[in-house]
């Protein structure tokens, strides 16, 4: 058994299509839920951490018909734009539809990843797709684990850390949060443990 992880797939999502370079929703979609097929076999487990589509009724219906013929064992890390995000009012209510594809969903999960304790959100600890962090109360508080999250549509797989001036006039190197990107738009496929585990090493020996 395989395991994977990606996050915004964004299934009939016009704007996110077009962003993307796609000349249609439905080309989008194609090469996205192919993105998955081809490499998410019968047995595998493979993780969403949300954003399965723009959200409403009709663009859910149409992700999880999509993602119903991918022939794995399948969870989900709810995000935004998933109505059954706690964030949302009536998020209890549309939980059912979810269970029909996904064998769990939540709101964030901690997994076992290359002996190290991971934890799984749709949020990163820090960053967003605009100048300001968004849904900060639905975020999990940076503990100084590792951190897999989508929510970004960054093309870059890490965060890295940034330099100021201290007010003795030397740099001061400000650290990464230990997060590690999985969405479409930075891997344009699933991601596996081993990618996962050979980026925690890099990292982690990096000076």
């Amino acid at each position: 058994m395989s395991v994977w992880f990606t996050s915004d797939p964004h299934f009939g999502h016009a704007k996110i299509a077009e962003t993307r370079g796609f000349p249609t929703v439905f080309d989008h979609d194609s090469a996205v839920i192919a993105s998955i097929l081809t490499r998410v076999q019968h047995g595998d487990q493979l993780w969403i951490l949300g954003d399965l589509s723009a959200g409403g009724r009709a663009a859910e219906d149409r992700a999880l018909e999509l993602l119903a013929t991918v022939d794995a064992d399948l969870h989900l890390i709810a995000g935004n734009h998933d109505s059954c995000h706690s964030m949302h009012r009536d998020a209890h209510k549309h939980q059912r539809r979810f269970l029909e594809v996904f064998t769990s969903v939540q709101t964030f999960a901690r997994r076992r990843v290359a002996g190290r304790n991971v934890m799984l959100s749709h949020f990163p600890y820090v960053g967003d797709h605009t100048s300001i962090d968004r849904a900060t109360e639905y975020r999990l508080r940076d503990e100084g684990m590792w951190l897999l999250h989508g929510h970004t549509h960054s093309s870059k797989m890490l965060t890295f850390g940034q330099v100021t001036l201290g007010f003795d006039g030397e740099d001061i190197v400000h650290l990464p949060p230990k997060q590690i990107h999985v969405g479409w738009d930075a891997w344009k496929r699933p991601v596996g443990l081993d990618e996962i585990a050979a980026l925690f090493e890099q990292e982690e020996v990096r000076p």
